[in-house]
């Protein structure tokens, strides 16, 4: 009887694990390691954005204030195998959309917006800023 509650005890926890994963989308790894000046020659203003070559299919930079940033993979974590699709920033400069599904994306954390069919956020990438030097890196 005992080892019965055990193992359903054990089913229960692994059920209840296995039940909040979802496949992660398979974006490939490019090596980022770059450096800019947003304050001078790479001027990106508050609420601002560029794009940047790097990552698989560029860079955004998102300036969210003087010294917070948001870096995102441009490729769309719903069919990061499309060749032709490429997330850009919209005229609002807070949403960003996949140019062939649709998706679409918050440039303050990367979150979907549930438009279109992607369930998970943007790819982010690591920075430093020190000294108006921003360092994007993975």
């Amino acid at each position: 009887m005992l080892r019965s509650g055990i193992f359903i005890s054990l089913l229960l926890v692994l059920f209840a694990v296995s039940c909040g994963k979802e496949d992660q989308p398979d974006i490939p790894y490019v090596l980022v390691d770059n450096y800019f000046y947003p304050n001078t020659m790479d001027y990106i203003p508050v609420s601002g954005y560029k794009y940047v070559s790097g990552g698989y299919k560029g860079i955004i930079i998102y300036r969210i204030s003087q010294e917070e940033f948001r870096i995102f993979e441009r490729c769309c974590p719903h069919d990061p195998e499309k060749s032709n699709a490429r997330v850009i920033v919209n005229s609002d400069n807070i949403i960003a959309t996949d140019t062939v599904c649709g998706s679409s994306f918050l440039l303050l954390d990367g979150s979907p917006t549930g438009a279109g069919p992607s369930s998970f956020g943007l790819l982010q990438y690591h920075y430093s800023y020190t000294n108006d030097i921003l360092y994007i890196f993975n």
